[in-house]
């Protein structure tokens, strides 16, 4: 069962969208022939106001282009994405810049007349400033019910429209469903003002000032984060609110995590009945299970991993039609017994979407008596799983896998270092009688799969993650790298291959359900990557059809070089987002064409949505999928979509907070940089040992007139030919570090270097007037105007 309109009424709504597109171009002097392909401009007036119609087969549909016209159609939408006029959004075509059809949004504002305005929930940093959308409340019935009633203030999930009107917000918007109700409590920075009381200081960009009167101060000092409630909104003047608790002091990093989990709205604290629920849950029992107790599978974790949701197991396989092939066995916690669809703990959980991770705390998807302690598959304890069982040749080719719904007692925990080491000739006591058995049978079975992997060639970035290490009381410690080890390798290729696994099996069974999917690079970000490249001398093939491997090639010739890091971080930036969808497009990073989440259902929603499809499709007994999630499938994922990057923005500005709030009393101190960014205002700099960024305003590069050079990523004086380049070593001083907003701000130390000739030779066909002048670089001297 899916969630797609019947044919008739589909193809009702494209003929009519068709007729709407065709009607409105004669009345502009053009005219459209049914069946043959409308101009450029035509198509993408049809995008911009049909965006939930503006996919490929649509436009066809709507068009009535068959045969020759559908190759056209194809040819001239490329030809639409390589000019940058139209960017793919799940299975459908935008404008840049565009709303998808689907989209989570906060309510913010009202209008003059009183209607609701809101703005998407998630907006890229690059993209300008988010746009504006007007909210339809309506009681008409939809379906069973009528259209969710929303408030200012409140996150809904909303069918996106081009507004109709001129002159106000860019669209309107149809509620979905409401997904969380506003909080009475505002997080904000108490700030005290003479004579008694004080000021709410906001820690959104979009927040305002709150009055805060003496007698509802409560225990609140000055500088101190604190929680309050809107007591009063007045029509004039600034609403007063009352200080309900003291998270803490703004200058302690215990409340830094706080204000990124208020800021980006993350439900945090579980409501009573999901609480109570997770309380009352019961063991499950061996019905609907095997009994896999004495399979010695042992989980693999980091050192300080709280929740244990999977195990691997491998062996040798004994049929003699698979010489030298294995048997890898991935057991993943059966987070769907505990969790079906509906409950508190259900809702809560899609809330949520994911866990989020900050280096001070854990926000969980679900409480703690489900993930420590029921799903947690923990040493020597039964707990039900479900596990694949998969058989891979000698070359590392998957020939066969089957699912079980399981009962399993987990042989031991181990962390990465401590099995690496045992495998490295350096068993401890726990480790020593696991090597032979268990260990090196693993490390055979890893072997076997990196020849698959080796001849898939997913794309292999060479982007090293940092660690933050804070000390007991709250404070950073130190910023390091940890050792990328073949025990974390291990672990990720056979949860990579268990995923897959589930892809392939709701397909077969023709089961709907949501994937990981991921986009090739669009063809606008390969032409910005190719002219990149070229400036290096390293080519890229143009056209459409590129693949992960064309990547590595690339990152291939810049190893051991001066521009290895420039180049892996600009292929990076060239890459599409993964997200999750019910349609398939394949994953291009991993180099795969089925891919499902199914191996952490304890930290993401997605995979307990696949847990649920397999144990329906497969006749595994009670947890299954419902027919009501299979119809929401497209707006599940587009909400959960959004939570993870609400998840990764939180947690990047977490770090950057802590990082500034480290260094603030090093004001002036010199560190060793690197040019990490490079636009039109001015440098990017990271600080390798830190894992901060910071930045360097155009105007205080020096004298010289600089010129932005997107090309070659570069700025570039005019008079010296002096300049930097993106992956350019440098030494910098710190000039400010604003540790509420986790920003920092470097003065340049370093010379820059002689640019190459193609840089210096772009300036000279740069230089078409003062309007380009003044765009491209820092203004000119007095004397220069």
């Amino acid at each position: 069962m899916t969630n797609r309109e019947p044919r008739g009424k589909a193809a009702q709504t494209g003929k009519r969208a068709g007729r709407a597109a065709r009607a409105e171009t004669a009345t502009s002097g053009d005219s459209i022939i049914q069946g043959m392909l409308p101009p450029r401009d035509v198509i993408l007036r049809f995008i911009a106001d049909h965006p939930e119609k503006a996919s490929k087969r649509e436009l066809a549909k709507a068009f009535g282009l068959k045969g020759e016209s559908r190759v056209e159609l194809k040819n001239l939408l490329r030809s639409l994405e390589e000019d940058g006029l139209v960017q793919k959004s799940r299975k459908s075509l935008i404008r840049p810049g565009a709303l998808p059809p689907v989209t989570v949004i906060d309510i913010t504002t009202r209008d003059k007349d009183g209607e609701l305005i809101g703005r998407p929930a998630e907006w890229p940093e690059d993209a300008g400033v988010a746009p504006a959308v007007l909210i339809r409340q309506s009681s008409e019935k939809r379906g069973k019910g009528k259209t969710p009633a929303a408030g200012l203030g409140d996150r809904i999930l909303a069918k996106i429209f081009p507004a109709s009107e001129r002159g106000g917000p860019a669209y309107t918007a149809r509620i979905i469903k409401v997904i969380d109700k506003r909080m009475n409590a505002v997080l904000g920075v108490f700030r005290e003002t003479p004579g008694g009381g004080g000021r709410l200081m906001p820690i959104e960009k979009r927040g305002e000032e709150m009055v805060i009167d003496p007698d509802s101060t409560g225990e609140a000092k000055d500088g101190d984060l604190v929680e309050v409630e809107v007591a009063r909104l007045g029509r004039f003047g600034l609403p007063r609110a009352k200080v309900l608790s003291v998270v803490g002091s703004v200058a302690s990093e215990k409340a830094i995590s706080m204000i990124a989990i208020y800021a980006h709205g993350i439900p945090h604290i579980f409501p009573p009945a999901v609480e109570a629920e997770a309380e009352a849950a019961k063991a499950a029992t061996m019905a609907y299970r095997e009994d896999w107790r004495s399979l010695p599978l042992i989980t693999i974790d980091p050192a300080d991993a709280k929740d244990h949701d999977d195990a691997v197991y491998a062996e040798a396989d004994p049929s003699p039609d698979n010489e030298g092939g294995v048997i890898v066995t991935v057991a993943i916690a059966d987070v769907s017994w505990y969790v079906r669809p509906k409950s508190p703990l259900d809702q809560e959980a899609l809330k949520r979407g994911n866990s989020v991770y900050f280096p001070d705390r854990v926000v969980p998807m679900l409480p703690e008596r489900i993930s420590n302690d029921l799903c947690s598959l923990k040493e020597g304890v039964d707990r039900p799983a479900l596990a694949v069982r998969m058989m891979f040749s000698s070359e590392g080719r998957k020939i066969g896998h089957t699912f079980h719904r399981i009962m399993m007692k987990s042989a031991a925990k181990l962390s990465y270092q401590q099995a690496q080491a045992a495998i490295d000739g350096a068993p401890d006591d726990k480790t020593g009688p696991l090597l032979e058995p268990i260990l090196k049978p693993l490390w055979h079975a890893y072997r076997v799969m990196k020849r698959g992997r080796d001849r898939r060639q997913p794309l292999d970035l060479d982007m090293p993650e940092r660690k933050i290490l804070l000390k007991p009381d709250g404070t950073v410690d130190r910023v390091f790298v940890p050792p990328r080890l073949d025990a974390h390798k291990l672990i990720e290729e056979m949860m990579i291959q268990a995923n897959v696994a589930a892809a392939e099996t709701l397909e077969k069974k023709r089961q709907p359900l949501i994937y990981r999917i991921h986009d090739a690079p669009s063809l606008a970000k390969q032409e910005t990557l190719r002219e990149f490249l070229a400036t290096l001398g390293i080519p890229l093939a143009k056209g459409g059809n590129v693949r992960a491997n064309s990547f590595n090639g690339i990152l291939a010739k810049a190893e051991d070089t001066p521009h290895q890091t420039m180049v892996n971080e600009m292929v990076l930036r060239s890459q599409s987002q993964a997200i999750y969808s019910p349609e398939n497009i394949g994953h291009f990073g991993l180099n795969l064409m089925k891919y499902a989440h199914f191996t952490s259902p304890i930290r993401r929603y997605a995979d307990l949505i696949v847990h649920r499809a397999l144990v329906g499709s497969l006749g595994f007994g009670e947890g299954g999928i419902t027919p009501d999630e299979e119809a929401s499938l497209d707006d599940i994922a587009a909400e959960i979509s959004t939570f993870e990057r609400r998840a990764m923005a939180a947690e990047r500005e977490t770090v950057d907070r802590l990082i500034a709030h480290h260094l603030v009393g090093r004001i002036g101190e010199e560190f060793a940089g690197r040019v990490q960014g490079v636009t039109k205002s001015g440098l990017f700099i990271s600080l390798p040992d830190y894992g901060a960024d910071g930045f360097v305003p155009i105007s205080t590069l020096g004298n010289d007139y600089f010129i932005y050079d997107e090309a070659h990523q570069a700025l570039s004086g005019e008079r010296t030919g002096l300049g930097y380049r993106l992956g350019d070593p440098v030494q910098v001083r710190l000039a400010e570090a604003v540790p509420l907003a986790g920003a920092l701000r470097f003065e340049m130390l370093s010379e820059g270097r002689k640019m190459p000739t193609a840089v210096r030779s772009f300036h000279k066909t740069s230089r078409r007037g003062a309007g380009q002048r003044k765009q491209a670089g820092t203004r000119p001297p007095r004397g220069r105007r």
